[in-house]
């Protein structure tokens, strides 16, 4: 007999015998039958065991006491179903077992039940079912990692890493791995977690900014790299963790930095496009717990300056300055309104306010209250924020005694400048953020497998 996933399971394998490995997700006897269903991953199939020539009913009662969520191995019959099987993914064959053994068995009591942790939230409201919420499902992080929501989340999260890494390569870019132990604040901030590191102090990395921005000094031209970010930010919210992943991308330039945007740009519509091709199961499956509009967007992308998403707020009845920062309820709104107008959801802003970015942005050279700074917008929400980088010691260092940072703790920094270095601009991806706003999902703790926030640190 062959070892056959289930998603290959089809009327191809009609009338085969096969050895399938998976879990009990449900099992129900009826007389002298019981109907198991076995899941890899997000994919199941009916399994029937019936007393006849290959089941007694000793084994029958037996595979009806198998607990749920217990790893068997079955051998059996694929068999055309007489109708299709509603509930499971293989809908148009069933599997007639033969022999069942039980390799590994779940205790009978579970922390939560599949089924209700997959359940629509409108639908458990509406006929007052159990579903599971956000903590009972982070405590119970490995039992919750098996819904073949998350199993289909977590499929596509890879392939946006994969999308990442495959079109930079084919760009030109080098992958690179930055150190996550460093001697001073990457962004000369206070949100830095502090770590003992021998008889001194050492702190974890904001951002690999400094060493991408090196490693262009260095004349690697083309870099990016895909590692942790630590952020020591009290921010419960929907969107913020204190780790997670970064998509990091930094590259010189030879006469405007919207070289490098348009080079960002791309590279996200060619992970969208990725995606759309590659992934339609995972979206689809997402999309039956957590109901959303596919991910729409414009090829080139659209991009607006600041000023321009300033006045359509204004129109919209919002008040604010034209050097005042977004406010998180202001990036929706706008989001809506370019949503309405040019019928996106992925767009670039622009040439933002120089007094709301960090001190080693560029400044405008045509405004000198401008910047040569973008962020990009997914929904609605931030999801990178990146600037042609300051790559003069002289203004850098003017830059940040503008800003009272304290030169000396950021002297490797401006020192890192200080022997030749191309005019150059980057950014930085959470693909946490990514993952959850392309499947448009409510909070980025269901697009990160094991979520550290400021209250929880476990599992």
């Amino acid at each position: 007999r062959v070892l056959v996933r289930i998603k290959d399971l089809t009327l191809q394998k009609a009338d085969q015998e096969v050895w399938v490995r998976g879990r009990i997700h449900t099992s129900r006897a009826k007389g002298k039958q019981c109907f198991l269903v076995l899941r890899q991953q997000q994919f199941n199939i009916q399994a029937l065991v019936a007393v006849g020539q290959h089941a007694s009913k000793q084994m029958v009662k037996f595979a009806a006491n198998i607990t749920k969520e217990s790893i068997v191995d079955v051998e059996g019959v694929v068999r055309k179903a007489f109708q299709k099987v509603g509930g499971c993914t293989q809908q148009d064959v069933e599997l007639h077992v033969q022999r069942i053994y039980v390799i590994s068995s779940a205790e009978p009591r579970l922390p939560l039940q599949l089924d209700d942790a997959v359940r629509p939230e409108v639908e458990g409201d509406e006929d007052g079912r159990a579903t599971v919420n956000q903590d009972t499902r982070l405590d119970n992080r490995i039992i919750d990692l098996r819904t073949s929501t998350s199993q289909a989340i977590f499929c596509l999260q890879s392939g946006i890493c994969q999308l990442f890494r495959e079109t930079l390569i084919r760009k030109g870019f080098v992958e690179i791995q930055t150190p996550k132990i460093i001697s001073a604040a990457s962004e000369g901030g206070a949100n830095v977690f502090t770590v003992s590191y021998f008889k001194t102090s050492a702190y974890l990395a904001q951002s690999p900014q400094l060493y991408k921005q090196m490693c262009i000094c260095a004349d690697f031209d083309k870099v990016f790299c895909v590692g942790p970010v630590f952020r020591a930010e009290d921010s419960n919210t929907h969107r913020h963790l204190t780790e997670f992943v970064g998509l990091d991308i930094e590259m010189a330039f030879n006469y405007h930095y919207h070289e490098v945007v348009d080079e960002i740009a791309d590279t996200l519509v060619q992970i969208f496009k990725g995606l759309q091709e590659r992934f339609q199961t995972e979206i689809q499956t997402v999309g039956k717990q957590f109901p959303c509009e596919p991910f729409k967007f414009l090829e080139p992308t659209l991009r607006l300056e600041y000023r321009e998403g300033v006045a359509m707020l204004r129109e919209a009845g919002v008040e604010m300055g034209d050097e005042e920062d977004l406010s998180t309820p202001n990036e929706k709104l706008l989001g809506r309104l370019v949503k309405e107008k040019y019928d996106t959801d992925f767009y670039i802003l622009d040439k933002y306010p120089l007094a709301v970015r960090p001190f080693y942005t560029m400044p405008d050279p045509a405004n000198p209250k401008t910047s040569n700074s973008y962020d990009m917008f997914m929904r609605g929400e931030e999801i990178l924020s990146g600037a042609q980088r300051i790559h003069d010691p002289q203004l850098l260092t003017e830059r940040a005694k503008h800003h009272g940072i304290d030169l000396e703790k950021i002297k490797a920094y401006i020192d890192s400048f200080r022997f030749g270095a191309p005019p150059h601009a980057g950014g930085g991806i959470g693909l946490e953020r990514v993952t959850m706003l392309y499947l448009g999902l409510h909070n980025v703790r269901q697009t990160s497998m094991f979520p550290r926030d400021p209250k929880r640190l476990t599992p």
